[in-house]
């Protein structure tokens, strides 16, 4: 059977995390390897100023207190006996559409997994509450398709589910969000002042084949991600006017 390693930002004890591994039980070897706590919006960061500590439930889980990256990294080198097949993250508590996958930790699971050359899921239901099982169902039978397919090295697939009954799937390209970002200001019990930030989704620029389009139809999406973000277009437009930089060379290592 295929071995599946399953991650996500929400921590391990989560309803999301939960109906996935029920869900890819049917699919492979599960190992869960998650957050001791919530991570959200840790985004693919590691944890380097302080040691990290693994703890393990049973013979199929572990948590590690730190993120969702710091959980991948610590099953691929020292958890797990043997490389997984595929990594699947999620389902996460709420969307990762259009430019929330920069700040997303369950996204950050899937490409750790493309830093070891392994396939990567990320999955996310687009509210924080509802039924999980038609989304965990959808996830087991996309990681049977690339087990079977496979993805192109360093690219990941971006899945988000509507609540809900499903009007299909479709591939699609990140959105572009508008939204204004709220800031609560106020002062603790010890009479300090704080900042906690927030954000509300006004709008979606209106974009023909993008991922909130899909969701706004009641439809899955799912985005190709990579770890190469070069503007490849733009790389070329600046090299072509390179002579205009004095002492720049696009060759220049």
């Amino acid at each position: 059977m295929p071995k599946i390693l399953i991650t996500n930002d929400d921590g391990y004890f989560s309803e999301g995390i939960a109906a996935l591994t029920e869900a890819l039980s049917e699919v492979g070897e599960i190992v869960v390897v998650a957050p001791a706590s919530e991570q959200s919006a840790t985004a693919h960061s590691l944890t380097l100023t302080r040691p990290l500590r693994v703890r393990q439930i049973d013979d199929r889980r572990y948590t590690v207190d730190g993120t969702p990256t710091d959980c991948i990294t610590l099953a691929l080198t020292r958890i797990l006996p043997e490389r997984p097949d595929i990594v699947v993250s999620g389902i996460n508590h709420g969307a990762n559409l259009g430019d929330d996958v920069t700040y997303s930790g369950t996204v950050a699971g899937a490409l750790e997994a493309a830093v070891f050359r392994l396939p990567g899921i990320a999955v996310s239901l687009t509210a924080r509450e509802g039924d999980f099982r038609p989304a965990a169902r959808f996830a087991a039978q996309l990681t049977e398709k690339v087990l079977r397919e496979g993805l192109p090295p360093g690219t990941i697939l971006n899945v988000n589910v509507p609540v809900g009954e499903i009007q299909g799937a479709r591939f699609t390209h990140q959105g572009i969000k508008m939204a204004e970002v709220r800031i609560q200001e106020g002062v603790d019990p010890r009479g300090k002042g704080y900042y906690w930030i927030g954000e509300q989704i006004v709008s979606w620029k209106q974009d023909p084949g993008c991922d909130f389009e899909a969701i706004a139809q009641g439809q899955v999406s799912i985005t190709p991600l990579r770890l190469d973000m070069t503007d490849y277009q733009q790389l070329e437009r600046l090299r072509q006017s390179e002579g205009a930089l004095p002492g720049i060379s696009a060759h220049a290592s």
